[in-house]
């Protein structure tokens, strides 16, 4: 078990993530520019994997790459922008659900995808297989960055987010783990 499996249900994590694509469409990668300013990247091309693992496409990002290239560290958000979980939310005055999750990580080189990534996510975007822009964004699929998260960082909103507030829970396996309720 890692690091992160003792501090955040990957199953949560994927499931942000998933809602994060479905309302906007991408994530955000934070990296450091190389005279120490912030830079960051809309990427909606991130898939993640086996606990700890994930990978994106390294298209489109000149800057991003270059920051990587020099400091592979990097922290991701993932965003539900939904408009009804969001009113829905702001009705109730709490989130049912975390709004948004941040996820540190390091990149590794830039490599060639393999056909079964180059697979993975053109079953996630078949649904606008048929216009103009699929072709135009995702028709080139050939070099990704593996990524391998270290710390989730939760995005806390006030007393709207204060019961989602990560606790320790029973011990599984012989570890003590956490999770993101």
């Amino acid at each position: 078990m890692t690091e992160l499996d003792r501090q955040i249900d990957w199953a949560m994590a994927k499931e942000m993530f998933r809602r994060a694509f479905r309302s906007s469409f991408h994530y955000a990668i934070a990296t450091v520019g190389e005279d120490g300013a912030p830079h960051i990247t809309p990427i909606g091309s991130i898939l993640l994997n086996d606990p700890g693992r994930g990978i994106f496409f390294d298209i489109f990002t000149s800057q991003l790459s270059q920051n990587l290239d020099r400091d592979p560290r990097l922290c991701v958000m993932a965003v539900d922008s939904g408009k009804s979980f969001w009113l829905s939310s702001l009705t109730r005055g709490r989130f049912t659900g975390p709004p948004a999750l941040r996820l540190t990580a390091t990149a590794g080189p830039r490599r060639q995808a393999t056909p079964t990534e180059q697979q993975r996510w053109l079953r996630r975007v078949r649904p606008a297989r048929r216009l103009k822009g699929h072709q135009l964004l995702w028709g080139n699929l050939t070099h990704v960055r593996d990524l391998t998260f270290h710390t989730p960082l939760p995005v806390h909103l006030g007393t709207m987010t204060e019961h989602l507030e990560t606790r320790p829970h029973t011990e599984q396996n012989g570890i003590n783990a956490t999770e993101m309720l």
